[in-house]
């Protein structure tokens, strides 16, 4: 939900910090491939290329070329035990590939098996955006929303069921001439196009954005919120820009991830601190970015693991300027770790990297950035599973 608003960057990567040079030529045939690239976790089959091994370098997705992806959303993550990583794609002409972890139906084929490799989604045709959450997928076709997943938590906003998962995409009830969506943990966001924002699913934590923490079945208005250009959706917290280039943010806050110098859950919209002229937000698992009018970043929010980029690993109740990254196109990230597109084609990551989750070819975090693909990647945007460990470039 972070490509409503297309500000070309012409600051370069002058500046980034420990460069991992070396890692350059294992990748060099990345900038001649088509495909789309995809690294780290892979036990459920969410890297696409038809295996369960987990990758430590950029791999080919089987069969998906990067000119024919219009969005790539990453979904699923967790603990070992409850692992469920998948990914969709959403292609140029309207239709709509899945794969990876399927135990609640996410993958929208009709069945619960999980599946390698990227399979159509029968029947789904006309869609203009697509997100996945962590059990669930959300699609907007004709300005209308569709879902299927899990619905445990009333995350696909249907009214009906929530014991079995719904394998085939269903209508959201109620929403129309929408924009975009943005699929959490266990609940749900649209972006209509008069700039009105509405959620639905679980509460906790005030994610809903609606003044209490009540779980609801069908969309719900975020009240006293007008005028929004983009959203980004973390796990269990929002962040909105408005067209006046001001960012407001919702949900859980124990991590700092609003942005409002508490620790604080928030049930309704809160302005983050300290930001100005922003020209688009990111929420990653439990962290927030946002790219500003000149072309540097801000992060805040979950950092044990460094994966805010600072030169830290203290959570951040409120945006730290990161003066050594510049040029970022795209950002994503998941439980502990962060990746970034910059303008120069390549994709660079920071924070944990245990699970080979920066594709950088080791198990090792750095001490600063590391390359996951050199400049000339043709890659322009990066995704991530929604709180796991996989990473994706496209």
């Amino acid at each position: 939900m972070h490509h409503s608003k297309r500000i070309s960057l012409l600051t370069s990567l002058t500046a980034v910090t420990a460069l991992a040079v070396p890692c350059l030529s294992a990748h060099a045939a990345a900038g001649t491939d088509p495909w789309v690239r995809a690294w780290g976790e892979n036990a459920q089959g969410q890297l696409g290329n038809g295996s369960v091994l987990a990758q430590q370098t950029p791999a080919a997705v089987v069969g998906v070329t990067r000119d024919d992806v219009r969005e790539l959303s990453g979904g699923g993550g967790g603990a070992a035990a409850a692992a469920n990583g998948f990914a969709v794609a959403l292609l140029k002409d309207g239709t709509v590939k899945s794969w990876g972890s399927n135990t609640t139906g996410q993958l929208g084929n009709g069945t619960t098996t999980a599946q390698s490799f990227p399979a159509t989604v029968a029947g789904l045709s006309g869609v203009s955006e697509v997100s996945a959450g962590l059990n669930h997928v959300l699609a907007v076709k004709g300005g209308r929303v569709l879902a299927w997943g899990s619905n445990a938590s009333k995350q696909l906003g249907t009214g009906q069921d929530t014991t079995n998962p719904y394998k085939t995409p269903i209508p959201v009830q109620s929403l129309d001439k929408v924009k975009d969506v943005g699929a959490g943990c266990d609940f749900s966001v649209a972006l209509r196009q008069d700039g009105t924002v509405w959620t639905w699913g679980k509460g906790d934590n005030g994610r809903l954005g609606t003044g209490n923490n009540t779980t609801r079945e069908t969309p719900q208005q975020v009240p006293d919120l007008v005028d929004v250009e983009s959203v980004a959706v973390g796990c269990e917290h929002v962040v909105a820009l408005t067209a006046d280039g001001t960012v407001k943010s919702w949900g859980k806050g124990a991590e700092g991830q609003l942005g409002n110098d508490t620790t604080t859950d928030s049930n309704k919209p809160v302005d983050v601190a300290y930001l100005d002229a922003v020209a688009r937000v990111f929420a990653t698992s439990a962290s927030a970015f946002a790219v500003l009018d000149d072309g540097s970043l801000a992060g805040w929010g979950k950092n044990t693991d460094r994966q805010l980029g600072d030169g830290t690993n203290a959570n951040r109740t409120t945006p730290v300027v990161l003066d050594n990254l510049k040029g970022v196109q795209d950002i994503a990230g998941g439980a502990d770790f962060t990746l970034a597109a910059l303008d120069d084609g390549s994709v660079i990551g920071w924070g944990a990297n245990a699970s080979s989750q920066l594709g950088d070819g080791s198990t090792t975090a750095p001490n600063g950035t590391t390359v996951a693909l050199p400049p000339g990647s043709g890659i322009t945007h990066v995704t991530t599973t929604r709180t796991g460990k996989s990473g994706f470039a496209y």
